[in-house]
């Protein structure tokens, strides 16, 4: 249960970044140059599509009934997350989401 849990967050984590940068003014916060209108739309996507992943890690890990509400309190951590470090170490919080293949390996090992 504990790695549906840990996905759910960081697929959260990415899904919250991915809409973020595909925001011009974030991507430019970030990256310090303008970004191209088809990256933004496939960051849009991606940003999506993770969080979707994120909602169905979540109710892995506590069922239908419970899943979405913990999926709200994960969404939450992660934006919360992404909020308090943008602003200061902009790279660190897009370096974050290499935590996601590390993840997939080690759910692999394990």
């Amino acid at each position: 249960m504990m790695m549906w849990v840990t996905g759910g967050v960081l697929f959260a984590y990415a899904g919250m970044l991915g809409l973020c940068q595909g925001l011009e003014r974030h991507y430019k916060q970030v990256w310090n140059r303008a970004c191209p209108r088809a990256l933004r739309v496939g960051l849009r996507g991606a940003g999506w599509l993770a969080l979707l992943v994120s909602l169905v890690l979540c109710a892995q890990a506590w069922g239908w009934a419970m899943g979405p509400v913990a999926w709200l309190g994960v969404l939450s951590l992660a934006g919360m997350l992404l909020v308090l470090l943008l602003p200061y170490w902009p790279r660190l919080a897009v370096g974050l989401v290499v935590a996601l293949p590390i993840w997939g390996v080690i759910q692999q090992v394990i």
